[in-house]
């Protein structure tokens, strides 16, 4: 195999997929990236797997004869991100000569415009293959849907793992609309967007991906992707894959029932606010300086006749904070509380200038909705205020 390239395109694309090398690899080949050269095509394409999540990016090369060996993807990146702009070559034909000399494996040489480096390699047939979906027609989606679901669902998926199902986004493919959802028990965001692609014989697909998966889509989507391209979702048992352009992203699914979360949204309200988005956000984040001394509480009072509400915090032994900020208010007062992170969390990715929040009484769920724009529902639970 040899292969020449810019050290931007190797460095960038190797980037991306050494996300999906695992930290501690359960083999010795899942630490490495598998390099694949086409001299036919002039097409180089890199792959990472750690068995649940994979990636596989391509880029153009002039490629001199064709191969494939599996890299030490930590080390590359290390190295080939240090290296200077310009061209380089990789060569593993010192590979044979070094492998009959001392017996000690592969050798691929890396040769930037000033140097010369060597790294040891594994052969290509060690690496595992990706897993294909075979026989199905792809559901194709489009870019821009994808992102904007991803932005206002991804932050609310749950952390901890023993809730398995919960560490995903929950994606229903409908005719002509994508709805994306994700909760943790403690907050809900719902999105829904329009996907302007047939989705052919099939009313709707349900599936729930991993956040870790869907991160690394977001991430290379904001790379690579143009708004208007169409993105090919494959989905099969246990396993979903996107594909678009050279790129690819492959993971299974979770297994488990997602919870029925349209059931958890109250249908109607007994109080109504219109407030400035970031005037609530800039308020909330100097609050927090206290709130994050004591319990991450932040008290909402709502005083319909100033047409205001007041953020307060009480932080015992370090002080007390309060700031008002009006808001269009229909419903009679009430005092209601939140835990800070998660209020400010939602609030930031709400797409609009004004915001509107819904709510019944004080310790029932709280919607918060973009005024125009985005089709977007967070729910929020408040927290039981201690006198």
């Amino acid at each position: 195999m040899k292969l020449v390239c810019t050290q931007s395109d190797l460095s960038t694309n190797l980037s991306l997929v050494s996300r999906a090398v695992p930290s501690r690899p359960t083999h010795p080949v899942l630490a490495n990236v598998l390099l694949q050269a086409d001299a036919q095509t002039n097409q180089v394409s890199l792959t990472a797997f750690d068995l649940s999540l994979g990636i596989r990016t391509s880029f153009n090369a002039q490629v001199l004869e064709t191969g494939a060996i599996a890299l030490p993807a930590k080390l590359l990146v290390d190295i080939t991100s240090r290296l200077q702009e310009g061209e380089l070559t990789l060569d593993d034909q010192s590979a044979l000569e070094s492998e009959t000399a001392t017996g000690e494996g592969l050798i691929v040489t890396l040769t930037p415009k000033s140097g010369h480096y060597q790294v040891r390699a594994m052969g290509a047939e060690e690496f595992p293959e990706l897993p294909i979906i075979e026989n199905t027609e792809p559901i194709q989606l489009t870019t821009a849907a994808l992102i904007e679901g991803l932005r206002g669902s991804l932050f609310a998926t749950s952390g901890d793992e023993t809730k398995q199902v919960l560490t995903g986004v929950h994606l229903t493919v409908k005719q002509d609309t994508l709805e994306f959802a994700a909760t943790d028990g403690h907050r809900l965001a719902v999105v829904e967007t329009t996907n302007e692609r047939p989705l052919g014989d099939s009313n709707q697909l349900e599936v729930t991906v991993p956040a870790r998966a869907l991160r690394e889509l977001q991430r290379m989507l904001a790379h690579n992707a143009a708004s208007d391209e169409a993105i090919a979702l494959y989905l099969d048992q246990g396993q979903v894959v996107f594909a678009w352009q050279n790129q690819r992203l492959t993971s299974r699914t979770l297994d488990g029932q997602y919870p029925a979360y349209r059931q958890l949204i109250p249908r109607q309200f007994e109080r109504q606010l219109t407030i400035e988005r970031k005037q609530l956000i800039s308020t909330l984040e100097r609050i927090a300086v206290l709130a994050d001394q004591k319990n991450n509480i932040v008290k909402v009072s709502i005083n319909s006749a100033a047409q205001e509400i007041t953020l307060s915090c009480e932080a015992q032994d370090v002080g007390s904070g309060r700031e008002s900020i009006p808001a269009q208010i229909s419903g009679e007062d009430i005092e209601i509380a939140f835990n800070i992170k998660y209020l400010m969390e939602g609030l930031k990715e709400l797409p609009s200038s004004e915001i509107q929040i819904h709510l019944n009484q004080a310790l029932t769920p709280v919607i918060f909705t973009p005024l125009g724009g985005l089709k977007m529902t967070y729910l929020a639970m408040p927290v039981q205020l201690r006198s």
